[in-house]
Formats: structure tokens, sequence, C-alpha cells
């Protein structure tokens, strides 16, 4: 039995193609659209760079604490002086030493070559303006201190001799140290402090030499520094403190209690 098939006389619709007028449109539509977003997305990632380099120099401290532990050998962590040069071939690096023969050679540190002591610790344009030793105080933070009065002594005794503002950071073999804040900026090398304070950004990594605690702290505001004054607290929140927004007494209050029960 033959099956007959119809032939169907439906018009099956053509498929009309982009012209070249209409493809440079939508190029063009693209491009503006690119150019327009393009100078926030640029501020954006210039904007992380800061914090993310402040990230950074505290997983480095971290890692060079343990490394202290581990090897049972004591480390340096500083910047290079005048006459010297990182791993990248500038001065904005870490260098990281260790002290390999305390025995035969104390005090003779050996700049550590190892891929983990390499690197960018800091982002392009990012750099440390100063280290300050001690635990912060509030004298310290507004005479801009090196290091604290217990510890200027300390390193006179020893003859100890560093660039002005860079004291370098020893760690024990039990991954002790000093106290130690890390003054991050985006600010060039030539910019002016004043300068420094109106229009570029700042970010203090401050490290808990006893117990290896980190946290990230923008500098306080004149009258917060006032508020830490009149109740007389320490300068430091033992926290991760980036807020733009002034500090309150509440605040501070509600910070320390948090604290005290975490």
């Amino acid at each position: 039995m033959r099956v007959c098939r119809r032939k169907s006389n439906a018009i099956l619709p053509t498929r009309r193609a982009y012209t070249l007028v209409e493809v440079l449109l939508v190029v063009a539509l693209l491009g503006m659209i690119a150019a327009m977003a393009m100078p926030n997305l640029m501020r954006d990632l210039e904007a992380r760079r800061l914090p993310e380099s402040a990230r950074q120099m505290r997983s480095m401290l971290t890692l060079v604490r343990g490394k202290a532990m581990m090897d049972g050998k004591r480390y340096r962590l500083r910047f290079p002086m005048e006459d010297e040069i990182d791993s990248e071939g500038e001065r904005r690096q870490p260098l990281i030493e260790r002290e390999d023969d305390p025995f035969l050679a104390p005090g003779v540190f050996n700049r550590v070559t190892l891929p983990w002591a390499r690197g960018q610790t800091l982002l392009r344009n990012m750099r440390c303006m100063s280290v300050r030793l001690g635990k912060p105080t509030l004298e310290m933070i507004e005479e801009d201190q090196l290091v604290g009065d217990d510890l200027e002594e300390r390193f006179e005794m020893v003859g100890q001799d560093f660039d002005e503002g860079f004291p370098p950071l020893y760690i024990e073999t039990d991954g002790t140290s000093e106290w130690a804040s890390f003054v991050i900026t985006n600010a060039p090398v030539d910019v002016e402090l004043e300068t420094i304070e109106s229009e570029y950004k700042r970010i203090e990594v401050i490290l808990d030499g006893l117990t290896g605690l980190i946290w990230l702290q923008r500098p306080f505001y004149e009258e917060e520094l006032d508020l830490f004054k009149e109740n007389d607290w320490p300068p430091v929140l033992r926290r991760d403190f980036l807020r733009v927004e002034p500090l309150t007494k509440e605040q501070v209050l509600e910070i320390q209690e948090t604290r005290v029960r975490s």
C-alpha cells in the first residue's frame, strides 16, 4: 500500500542578515559604554590596592612568625636602605632575613631568597611610609615617634643602626617580637606629610608581638584622638577598622565589649 504525501506549498521565511552599518553601530555603542565605565573601574581597582597591600603585609608578618618558630631561628623584617634594592629591583618591598648561625655568627642576618620571601607584598604604587616599634600610644601617634621610650634606650645599647623611619623588626624563635605598626600609603615618595593627610590614604598594619594578632586600622581623626585622651583609652581597637565615619564613644565601648566577650 502506497502512502501519498502532499507537498506543502508554505513559503519558509527568509533570514535577514545584519548589515555592516548595524554591526559598526553596535560596536560603537559598546565602545562608548566601555569608555564611560572604564574610569570608574580603574578608580575602584586603584582604591582596592591599598587595603589589599595591607592585607598582604599582614600575611607576610604571619608567615615570617611561622617560619621563625618552624626553623628555630631568629628572623628580621625590614625595608631596603638607600643603597639597597628589593627582589623586584625597587625599594618598596620588605626584606626578609634570617640569623643562620647564632653561635658562630650571632647578629649576622642573611637575606632569604626563597620564593615565599620574594614578590610583591605591596602592590603597584603602594609603599610603607614609616615603621613604629612599641605598643602604640597617643604620644607616639601625635609625635610620630619611631620607637617607644622603652625601646629607644635598648636600640642605643646594642648599637642598632637603621634608616630613619624604618627600624627593623626582630622575630624570635618562639614567634614573639616587639609591637610594630607599619604605615602603608598610596602616596608617592616625594609627597609631604601634610599632602598625604589631605589627598592620599593610609592604613596601619599593627602587630601585637606577644600574641601575634595583627589588624588593619586607619589613622584616627583629631576628634577621635581627643576621645581616647578623655577616656584614657589606648589608641588600638584590636580589630580591623577601615570605616570612614568618625568613631563615637558608644561605638568604642561596643567594640571593647565585643572583644571581651569573643
